[in-house]
C-alpha cells in the first residue's frame, strides 16, 4: 500500500515559502511608500511594520536593519539597452524613451528620487545607479571617453529634472506631456550631450 505521506511531503514546504514571499513583498511595498513619504531619516521600522500589518521584529528578521531594508526596497536595475549597438543618431531618443518607460512602470524610482533629495543614504544610492549603470552606457558611445562623466552628469540632470517635475512635484504642464512629446523635446538634447563635440 503506497505511503500517502511520501506522496504529499514534497509539496508541504510550499505554503510557508509562499507566506514568506508575501510577507517580504508586503514589507518592501510598505517601506517604499514610507521612505517616499517620510524620507530615510524620518521613516521608522515601527511605522513600516504597522503599514505592512506585521510585528516590527519581522522586519528585522527579514532585513536586519533599516539600512538593509532601504537597500532592498530601492534596489534599482534600469536595464539600459546597449547604446553602442544602435545607429548613432538614435541614442538620445532611445535613452529618453527607455527612462520614461522605466519611470512610468516602476514606483521604486520615484521613491528613490524622493529619498535621494533629502537624505545621504538616498543620495548615495542614486550616485551608485549613476556610477554603475548610466556612466558606463555613456562611455560606450561618447566620442571622448575622458569626458564621459561630464556627459553622463548632464544627461542625469536632464532626466532627473523631468522626473522631479513630472512624478514628485507634479507640475501640471510636465504631467500633461505625452510620451511622444517628451521624447521629441528631450531626445535631441540628450543626443547632443552624448555625441556632440566637446564645446
Amino acid at each position: 500500500m503506497p505511503d500517502s505521506t511520501s506522496e504529499t511531503s514534497p509539496s508541504a514546504p510550499a505554503a510557508p515559502a509562499r507566506r514568506s514571499d508575501s510577507t517580504r513583498a508586503a514589507i518592501l511595498d510598505a517601506a517604499r511608500e514610507r521612505f517616499a513619504a517620510d524620507g530615510y531619516e524620518r521613516a521608522t521600522i515601527r511605522a513600516i511594520a504597522r503599514d505592512a500589518k506585521i510585528d516590527p521584529s519581522m522586519v528585522m528578521r527579514y532585513f536586519g536593519s533599516k539600512d538593509g531594508l532601504f537597500a532592498a526596497a530601492v534596489a534599482v536595475d534600469i536595464r539600459l539597452p546597449d547604446l553602442s549597438a544602435l545607429p548613432r543618431h538614435e541614442v538620445g531618443h532611445t535613452l529618453v524613451a527607455h527612462f520614461l518607460d522605466h519611470w512610468e512602470e516602476n514606483e521604486v524610482l520615484t521613491a528613490l528620487l524622493r529619498v535621494g533629495a533629502g537624505s545621504q543614504a538616498g543620495a548615495e544610492r542614486m550616485q551608485g545607479v549613476f556610477r554603475d549603470q548610466v556612466l558606463p552606457a555613456a562611455r560606450r558611445v561618447c566620442p571622448d571617453p575622458e569626458q564621459a562623466a561630464t556627459r553622463a552628469a548632464l544627461i542625469a540632470a536632464q532626466l532627473l529634472g523631468l522626473s522631479l517635475t513630472r512624478y514628485v512635484l507634479r507640475f501640471p504642464p510636465a504631467v500633461a506631456l505625452t510620451r511622444q512629446e517628451i521624447v521629441a523635446w528631450l531626445g535631441p538634447t540628450v543626443q547632443r550631450y552624448l555625441t556632440a563635440p566637446h564645446p
